[in-house]
């Protein structure tokens, strides 16, 4: 590639050729969803005529393989005309309108998405709930299937928490989306997790599902951050700033039972942070304890003597095995701090399915 450097840049250009790259990259994207319409209304009406015909006219089921045969004979080189691809078109128009391609959300989501949605999920309300938050949130499939596999659904804003009573009611709303009642780090795989180090692929993987997990629109702030008091050193375990809440969340892990001790240490951590990174226009700080296991009803009476904004939520995810002999706080922290410092040292990049594979 050559740039030229001798003759002067007119008057202009910058914002010219920035405003021009920028209309490249909108047309792009928008003939990439384009296809992917398109294709979508294709494997539908697929799906709806093996439907109709079976229906009217009689035809059994070991028409599909005669269909998928024939396909795959006249178009050598494309995918997705197999067996089990037209009955999941076939799923595909039973469980949406033609009208949902263009108004739903499952409509902007890949093929290997609404494939997924078939697969894990019986429910139209649960299949609706995840597309969105697939399509809001940009899911790969990979994360899309860990949500599922997590009832990511049934776990969000639940945890216990005193939000309520120390946060003004819109902002006890907003806070308390932020928590789940339980986080699932079980794809941490503490047992494997020197051995996949070397593991590119895996390591990523890793690394996208625990963000997801944390929750949408955290943007890690670091990792054992230190504050001086007057001498005194204190460590936070994990700091998050919430990109569209625009505030801080502090999250404290514990790989025992609750303490209400746990509650003060958290409070503490959570004013250090008001007081000393808040900006003007920032809501409120909270704070989220992580911990092994709890009682509901000291977990409530701890909080309702609190002040701070904090919730208490249990991590899941580990065997039998492992659960009888649970690791340390510092070997937990560990785990979830090596993931992030792996995603500081790398971009994720996460492959994905598009309208394009289907033709390739």
């Amino acid at each position: 590639m050559t740039i030229i450097e001798d003759d002067p840049e007119p008057e202009g250009y910058r914002a010219f050729i920035t405003g021009l790259k920028q209309r490249v990259r909108s047309t792009q994207f928008r003939m990439v969803r384009a296809a992917n319409t398109e294709l979508l209304r294709l494997y539908w009406s697929v799906g709806h005529d093996i439907l109709t015909r079976q229906r009217d006219q009689g035809w059994g089921t070991k028409v599909v393989d005669r269909i998928s045969a024939d396909l795959r004979h006249e178009f050598p080189g494309q995918r997705g005309w197999s067996r089990s691809s037209l009955k999941n078109m076939r799923r595909f128009a039973e469980a949406w309108s033609e009208e949902a391609i263009g108004q739903q959300a499952v409509g902007q989501l890949p093929w290997g998405h609404i494939v997924t949605l078939l697969e894990r999920l019986n429910s139209r309300v649960d299949r609706d709930w995840y597309a969105a938050r697939a399509a809001e949130n940009g899911w790969t499939r990979a994360s899309l299937e860990h949500e599922i596999k997590v009832c990511l659904k049934d776990r969000i804003g639940t945890a216990p928490s005193n939000f309520a009573a120390t946060l003004d009611p819109a902002d006890s709303a907003l806070a308390q989306r932020v928590v789940k009642d339980t986080y699932v780090f079980g794809h941490l795989d503490i047992r494997q997790h020197v051995v996949e180090r070397d593991r590119e692929q895996a390591l990523m993987a890793r690394i996208e599902l625990t963000l997801v997990e944390l929750g949408r629109g955290l943007a890690f702030a670091g990792r054992q951050v230190r504050f001086d008091v007057a001498g005194d050193e204190f460590f936070i375990d994990l700091l998050f700033f919430h990109i569209e809440q625009l505030r801080y969340v502090v999250i404290e892990l514990k790989a025992g039972k609750f303490s209400p001790a746990h509650l003060g240490q958290l409070g503490f951590y959570v004013q250090l942070v008001e007081t000393r990174l808040k900006k003007p226009g920032h809501e409120k700080t909270v704070g989220i304890l992580l911990c092994a296991e709890r009682n509901d009803e000291t977990v409530a009476l701890s909080l309702s003597t609190s002040a701070t904004p904090t919730a208490v939520a249990l991590y899941d995810g580990l065997t039998p095995e492992e659960q009888a002999a649970l690791p340390s706080a510092a070997e937990l922290e560990a785990v979830v701090r090596d993931e992030i410092r792996a995603f500081e040292r790398a971009q994720l990049e996460s492959p994905d399915e598009d309208a394009a594979d289907h033709f390739a």
